[in-house]
């Protein structure tokens, strides 16, 4: 088998958070879990790993806590494998890769759908598009990329060729076909130039916060009394590289009146922890201690329902929001995605890190 698979298996005694780390590198979603001669044991998917964090597990723990032990292959036979049976499976199950054994089970190949989208086969994940209204907040002054935003709105900073606001559209249009809201405030005139000079293909209906800033969702008070039940809600510095319909489909099942979409980051301090007693004596010193966090993205999924708890016309944080609907016994939601899964494009040192391998398909 071509090495170029390598760095899709795993042995069964590799922590959580190590296979979190090589899914991202891989970029492909999936690793198959093998003995040392490269037999099938089983699968593990990003969908695995985010049950797993949804469910409270520790990334520390085994990979064998999380695995699918009965996983889908097709065993290579002397004559090869159709075409016609893959798409069978592949249609089947939706799987978006599906590993190829001899008869002693080892892994000898692994078929992806993008690959061989080039014939006749049909793409698991095409699926009818959601119906649903996206509202992107572009209202702020973007104060983390000064002096870039005293030139640019932060919507407009680009992205290779395209201003970031284009990407987060884009995105979204994979997955919907419904309308989309800028709520604008800071440079709105240069938004809104920009659409007017570069005719898209998809319309952009413009909320106006006024001369006075809304802060991160005021501006949702503003929006039309038909508005639709359910919308995406997105900062217009958040670039995420996931299934729109997924989360959404999460939000509609655990039927909550907001999902946060969150993002699972590592960080590992420079320096010893120093752990005193109440008498201020040293108990231990832990060295570059490594910390696991789940943090928001500023992409979110809402019920209308809760736009009610937001003032009019006065300053309004997603934080008071999140803290209003708690108060009220309502019902919140968290979509995990995996650390590269996400972009802020609204700090220096990410703008930076930006690479074509983010928005790689």
């Amino acid at each position: 088998m071509e090495d170029k698979f390598s760095d899709l298996f795993i042995e069964k005694k590799m922590t959580i958070k190590n296979a979190m780390k090589m899914m991202d590198k891989a970029a492909r979603k999936i690793l198959f879990v093998t003995d040392k001669r490269k037999r099938l044991l089983g699968t593990v998917t990003d969908g695995d790993i985010r049950r797993w964090i949804l469910a409270d597990g520790s990334l520390s723990k085994k990979i064998d806590r999380v695995y699918n032990t009965s996983p889908t292959y097709l065993k290579k036979i002397d004559e090869g494998i159709s075409k016609k049976e893959v798409q069978k499976i592949v249609l089947e199950t939706g799987l978006e890769s599906i590993p190829v054994v001899n008869n002693t089970g080892q892994i000898v190949d692994v078929l992806f759908w993008k690959d061989m989208i080039k014939g006749d086969l049909i793409n698991p994940r095409k699926r009818a598009l959601l119906n649903v209204p996206v509202v992107i907040m572009s209202g702020g002054q973007g104060t983390r990329l000064d002096p870039f935003t005293k030139i640019l709105p932060k919507a407009l900073i680009p992205i290779g060729d395209k201003p970031v606001i284009e990407v987060i559209i884009a995105n979204f249009l994979k997955y919907t076909s419904g309308a989309i809201y800028l709520i604008l405030g800071y440079k709105k005139e240069m938004i809104k130039s920009y659409f007017d000079n570069n005719p898209v293909h998809y319309r952009i209906q413009y909320i106006y916060e006024g001369p006075n800033p809304l802060g991160t969702v005021g501006g949702l008070g503003l929006i039309p009394e038909n508005f639709p039940d359910t919308f995406f809600l997105s900062n217009c510095d958040t670039v995420i590289k996931a299934g729109y319909d997924d989360i959404y489909a999460l939000h509609r099942k655990n039927r909550n009146d907001l999902t946060v979409v969150s993002s699972m980051q590592h960080f590992v301090l420079s320096y010893g922890v120093i752990n005193i007693n109440s008498d201020g004596e040293l108990k231990k010193i832990e060295e570059k201690p490594e910390y696991d966090f789940l943090v928001n993205t500023g992409m979110y999924v809402i019920e209308k329902k809760i736009l009610r708890f937001i003032p009019p016309k006065k300053p309004f944080h997603i934080t008071d929001l999140i803290k209003e609907v708690k108060r009220q016994k309502g019902k919140i939601g968290v979509y995990p995605v995996s650390e590269k899964s996400w972009l802020d494009v609204g700090r220096w040192e990410s703008y930076r890190e930006i690479t074509k391998d983010f928005f790689a398909e």
